[in-house]
């Protein structure tokens, strides 16, 4: 007596290759998110924008500056973001797998006490 026939698991949705992603987020590919419009700090980059407006034409080094600028600072705010998924992915890991939290927890305090300063 032979049972129902079973189809074999769809490997594709079953199992994703790279990180664990839910069902929505494996059916919609991922998108680059739109960069926050660049926005002149208050403490230095008004400053820059004054003395380049006073002096009629930017010159280079300025130019070069603001860019700089607002480079450190998207570098600062991606970090920043990514440090707060970080930390939520590690606050989600442990609430769902509390003992594998809690043995990489001994292992992560293994290793600081061995550790030589």
């Amino acid at each position: 007596m032979a049972g129902p026939e079973q189809e074999p698991p769809k490997p594709a949705e079953q199992t994703p290759v790279g990180p664990r992603r839910t069902r929505a987020a494996r059916e919609e590919p991922r998108r680059a998110r739109p960069s926050p419009s660049p926005s002149p700090s208050p403490s230095h980059g008004g400053a820059i924008s004054a003395a380049s407006a006073a002096s009629g034409a930017a010159s280079p080094e300025n130019t070069q500056n603001t860019e700089t600028t607002e480079s450190t600072e998207d570098r600062r705010r991606r970090r920043a973001q990514f440090l707060r998924e970080l930390n939520e992915a590690r606050e989600l890991r442990d609430r769902v797998q509390p003992r594998r939290a809690r043995a990489a927890r001994m292992r992560q305090q293994m290793r600081m006490r061995t550790f030589r300063w």
